[in-house]
């Protein structure tokens, strides 16, 4: 049987994000926004949902008269994270389904 893949990071985009915040410390919007090659708009939206369910953290504030939105993952983020790549492991390994 195949082990359930979290839907919240089975997103693209939202996977790349966690993808990027659990190798750094923490990474602002802009940095993302590069990395991801997404849209300001979208990747607000996924920001706002990884937000929301406790996998990031969210710090927004001012560097003179620019706002700047900084991301941290979460410990539940780190956890989400890493039984996803176990569950994604099952589908990877034949072997290791129980049918």
């Amino acid at each position: 049987m195949f082990e359930p893949l979290d839907p919240l990071l089975h997103s693209e985009l939202r996977l790349a994000v966690i993808s990027i915040l659990i190798s750094v410390e923490e990474a602002d919007f802009v940095y993302l926004r590069e990395k991801t090659g997404a849209t300001a708009g979208n990747l607000s939206v996924q920001i706002n949902k990884l937000n929301e369910a406790g996998y990031i953290k969210v710090e927004r504030g001012f560097i003179g008269k620019r706002t700047r939105t900084v991301c941290k993952i979460s410990s539940k983020g780190i956890d989400a994270f890493e039984k996803y790549v176990e569950a994604l492991k099952s589908y990877l390994d034949p072997r290791d389904r129980t049918d």
